[in-house]
Order: C-alpha cells, then structure tokens, then sequence
C-alpha cells in the first residue's frame, strides 16, 4: 500500500515561482563543470518566471524560448533559454513510487523529462549514484516516450530502457508517468499501465544494483543536444511543459 508523503499541486496564483521550499532551480548551461550538461544541450536555465512560472489554473509550466541578445553559453551566444528544478536537499525517498501529471509541447530539438538522481551524486559522482529515468521524450515524435535506468556498467547508451508507444494521442496530452522500486525491481508507468520492468538480477548482468538508497526527483525541458539534435526551425518556440501535480509515496 503506498501513502503519500509529499506533494507540490502548483495551486499557486497566475505567475507566481515556485515553492523554494520545495525546489531548487538549476541555473545556466552547466559550466563550469558539465558544459552543456554532458549532452551538448543548448539551452541556458534560467528561474524568470518567463521561463517556469505556476499558471494559476493549479499547473506549473517550463517554457522554452529562442533566448535573448546578451546572454553567453559555452559554445557562444545562448540560441535557447528553459527551466529546471530538483527536489535535492528538499525531499527524497529510498524505494517507493514517484509521479508527475505532464503534458508537453511537439517540436524537433525538445527534449523533456521527469527524473531521479541518487542523493549521493555530490559524493560518488554519476553514474555510480544512479539514474531512474521516469519520462523522456524526443520532441520529434510525439507518439512515444522512453523510460530509462543509469548505473555503474550501464549508464549513456544504456541497454535499460523502453520506449512507449501511445495506442491514441500521444505526449501532447496530460498523462500520469511514475516509477515504483523496492529491493527487488524497478516499474515504470503510464498512467495505470505499466509498460516496463527492471529485475534486481538483470541489473546485475551490466554492473552494481545502486537503487537501495534515496533518490530526489528533477524536472527540466532540455533544448538541442545528443537525444534529439538541434531544433532545425525556431518556429517551435515557446514550448511550454504543463505539470499538473508532483507527488511521492513510500510503501506502508
């Protein structure tokens, strides 16, 4: 039985930032550091509320845009600015169910997600934290999305993945992605249905199951870079991500 531990609903009103007690923002292009954020992304996150900003109707939403004049990345003039936000520090949970109502936005050069790091990144490093890909989505091709796990032996171009295919619709309408874990697997969903399972031992054939211990969650709108190439036309900005609620359970 899961009960609910934690939550952020983004009832806040019309414009209003989000809750600092709850988030951190992640800020600029990685440098120093990661540039790029270890995948040549070109986007700069920023915490304006042009760029993440809770919309009064009981949403937050992260928007892209074609950034202005004056701001530097680490490959010359910022081309995209976005948002990202963690719960590090704020909130983590060792085994239980993590999930967010989302909705996004279609364009080539997107790249959306809702994920979890190991809450000892600062100390190990990754990928020896691990990584719990909850959604992924290359904003190409709105039918699907990807789940995805990252460790020690099989993090970048993991063999721990699945992709979803939507039987109608797709990414541009809301749904409810989540991940559950215990000892023994990892489970991920869309909406009620779940659509892929990691088993402990099959872990074990690539490297050191690392999924016994606190994960915080993150979610970002990354532009550009490896998993879907640079956006070939502005005309796809603004994009907005639409997250409805954000909510964590831990197994009684």
């Amino acid at each position: 039985m899961w009960v609910q531990v934690w939550s952020d609903e983004f009832d806040g009103p019309a414009g209003s930032p989000v809750d600092t007690t709850r988030w951190n923002y992640d800020i600029g292009d990685g440098c120093p550091g990661v540039c790029g954020w270890g995948n040549n992304e070109k986007e700069y996150y920023r915490s304006d509320t042009a760029s993440i900003q809770q919309n009064g109707q009981g949403q937050l939403q992260i928007v892209a845009r074609v950034a202005p004049a004056g701001l530097s990345c680490y490959y010359g003039s910022c081309r995209y600015t976005s948002a990202k936000i963690t719960t590090r520090g704020k909130v983590s949970v060792n085994h239980g169910r993590v999930e967010a109502r989302i909705k996004l936005a279609a364009g080539q050069g997107l790249w959306p997600a809702f994920w979890m790091l190991g809450s000892n990144i600062g100390t190990v490093g990754w990928p020896t934290c691990g990584e719990l890909d909850i959604m992924e989505n290359h904003g190409s091709d709105v039918t699907s999305m990807s789940s995805a796990v990252h460790g020690p032996g099989y993090s970048g171009n993991t063999p721990l993945v699945h992709v979803n295919h939507f039987a109608s619709g797709g990414v541009t309408d809301f749904h409810v992605y989540a991940v559950e874990w215990d000892v023994e697997s990892i489970r991920f969903f869309v909406d009620s249905n779940q659509h892929y399972s990691v088993a402990r031992s099959s872990v074990g054939r690539y490297g050191d199951w690392v999924f016994d211990q606190y994960f915080y969650a993150i979610l970002n709108l990354a532009v550009g870079g490896h998993f879907d190439g640079d956006p070939q036309s502005d005309a796809i900005f603004p994009a907005t991500m639409l997250v409805d609620y954000v909510r964590v359970y831990t197994a009684q």
